[in-house]
């Protein structure tokens, strides 16, 4: 059996939605912070700060967590990343860790910062590290949230989590550099990695927890083409690999399916249409597994 740290906060509902699409269904007990999943292959559900769970990952109290990028860089923490599940606070993509500064400052990069300045963070590590790289001294001053308040009267510059970088426009900063792209990942502790029957287990899970993220953005087209445009059809259709064609019984009619964006089908549809296309399924796909 493998342990299960998932994070709570702004990450807890999308992992929570994740899992229930991969046919893990989190149940939460009455204990707020414990859960669990009904599979045989799993033990131990806890809900922790995203923070914590890589630390608590490394030392081999959980076999496998969800955490940010920026939190395992942070914190230090030696796990083995089984893969990047790549959402955060509000869907799919990445955040980044950047250095902000007063709109009105003239200065366009971190390399201009001068030397003294205080850096209000959550991030003190990865802000050390990296003014540190750069070969200038600064005073960083540790945040418990809202950073982007406490310039120009407590704090000179900021590094921060940002998904579009409004909040900081709203507060009068800019973005001049940035330290750090971030997404969640699905990590393992390394011993429980090396145990080939823990590996197996969690590659299973892996393996349905990536098929949903893969499916995500996707659906599956079918349609019915006349023998005579099929090559017409085929020529502007998308797919992962190549279309199934299929030949339709007692009929000159092939059916073709295909996996194609889905942003795509707006404008391809009428595309397929066009090409000679008829009787045209969109349909949702709950994973893909390669």
């Amino acid at each position: 059996m493998i342990d299960i740290a998932v994070p709570k906060g702004s990450l807890l509902n999308q992992t929570l939605h994740l899992f229930e699409q991969a046919g893990l269904e989190i149940r939460r007990t009455e204990r707020e912070y414990n859960a669990r999943i009904n599979d045989p292959r799993i033990g131990k559900i806890k809900i922790l700060r995203p923070q914590e769970i890589p630390g608590y990952v490394a030392k081999g109290y959980f076999d496998l967590g969800i955490s940010g990028t920026d939190w395992i860089k942070e914190s230090g923490s030696d796990v083995v990343t089984v893969t990047e599940l790549n959402y955060g606070k509000q869907g799919p993509g990445k955040v980044k860790v950047v250095v902000a500064v007063p709109e009105g400052l003239d200065i366009s990069s971190a390399k201009e910062i001068l030397p003294g300045s205080r850096i209000s963070t959550e991030y003190p590590s990865l802000t050390r590290e990296f003014f540190d790289g750069l070969g200038i001294p600064v005073e960083i001053q540790f945040s418990y949230g809202a950073t982007e308040a406490k310039v120009p009267e407590l704090t000179d510059v900021v590094v921060d989590l940002t998904e579009t970088g409004s909040t900081l426009v709203k507060n009068g900063l800019k973005i001049i550099d940035v330290i750090l792209e971030s997404t969640s990942e699905l990590i393992a502790n390394k011993e429980s990695w090396a145990d080939p029957v823990k590996r197996e287990e969690i590659l299973a899970l892996e393996t349905l927890i990536s098929g949903v993220i893969r499916a995500r953005g996707r659906v599956l087209l079918d349609m019915n083409v006349p023998e005579g445009r099929i090559d017409e059809v085929v020529s502007v259709l998308p797919s992962m690999k190549n279309p199934t064609i299929s030949k339709l019984y007692n009929s000159g009619f092939y059916a073709v399916e295909s996996v194609v964006d889905r942003s795509q089908v707006n404008l391809l549809i009428p595309l397929l249409k066009k090409a000679g296309a008829q009787d045209i399924l969109e349909l949702e796909i709950s994973k893909i597994i390669p």
